[in-house]
């Protein structure tokens, strides 16, 4: 049973850390390996005694724990978890719920479209000078679809009579 939660805490352990080896796990990944598992349940266990747990089993000046530390933590945790339970019994249940879990990616923040964006960036129903500022397929013509272009080509800038010197 433990080298199925030896797998869990390592697919934890690099979730959102791509610099990760998977050995250690920080403060908030082991958080969301309690709260996805269900070993946290907002009764017995809070997200405040999860927390607490970590900084007991952690070295004093580290911010990692390795697995060794992680089933301490998770034998403690599964005290108050299972209540009433022996020790050996309650990591074991710990260790069911931890089985085959991955971390989850739902409920983030997705990208919405609002009914009025749609309409709002819809090139085709563009009017008057706006119409100009693209082609037909929608695509913008960058400075070329406003009509005010400066000719930087002279000595002094936004001058607009280059070239009629001669013909005076």
């Amino acid at each position: 049973m433990a080298s199925e939660a030896g797998k869990t805490f390592q697919r934890f352990a690099v979730f959102g850390d791509s610099s990760s080896s998977g050995t250690e796990m920080n403060n908030k990944n082991f958080s969301k390996l309690c709260k996805d598992c269900g070993i946290m349940d907002g009764k017995m266990v809070t997200s405040t005694d999860v927390d607490i747990v970590f900084s007991k089993v952690k070295a004093k000046n580290a911010r990692t724990i390795t697995f060794a530390q992680f089933q301490e933590a998770m034998k403690e945790l599964g005290q108050k978890r299972f209540k009433g339970k022996n020790p050996d019994e309650a990591l074991e249940n710990i260790y069911k719920l931890m089985e085959g879990k991955d971390p989850a990616t739902t409920g983030v923040t997705k990208a919405t479209a609002v009914g009025g964006v749609d309409r709002l960036t819809d090139t085709s129903k563009y009017t008057g000078s706006h119409k100009e500022r693209f082609d037909e397929s929608g695509k913008g013509r960058g400075l070329a679809g406003r009509e005010e272009l400066t000719d930087n080509s002279g000595y002094v800038s936004g001058y607009k009579g280059a070239g009629t010197y001669d013909k005076k």
